[in-house]
């Protein structure tokens, strides 16, 4: 796990403890959590057109910006609570992504691995 991961999950489990909030983050709350705050994500998106979604404010970014933050952090959260490292996950899942999805048939497309 990269050091960054490991500062940020170190940070977030110290602002929890200070605040006695760790009996709230079982898995469950947090996996909750960060569908919430992922739908906050989209939430910015609704209603634009895909040239608007490219094309947004500096302050739609920054508020964009901080709900991608809280998706981080749960995610941090709950990996570290489960005891999965989220940089090696992501690197499997990336391999399993390469082999379900070769160059070959999937370029250009968008059909499921199903589908190729």
């Amino acid at each position: 796990m990269s050091n960054e991961v490991q500062a940020l999950q170190t940070a977030l489990r110290q602002f929890a403890e200070e605040r006695d909030w760790g009996q709230f983050h079982t898995p469950r709350n947090l996996a909750a959590s960060l569908s919430i705050e992922a739908a906050e994500v989209l939430e910015h998106f609704q209603w634009l057109t895909d040239q608007q979604s490219q094309d947004l404010s500096p302050e739609q970014r920054e508020k964009v910006a901080l709900e991608i933050a809280d998706v981080l952090l749960y995610l941090l959260q709950l990996s570290d609570k489960l005891q999965i490292d989220p940089v090696e996950a992501a690197q499997r899942k990336l391999a399993l992504n390469a082999a379900k999805y070769p160059v070959e048939k999937a370029k250009g497309s968008s059909k499921k691995y199903t589908e190729l």
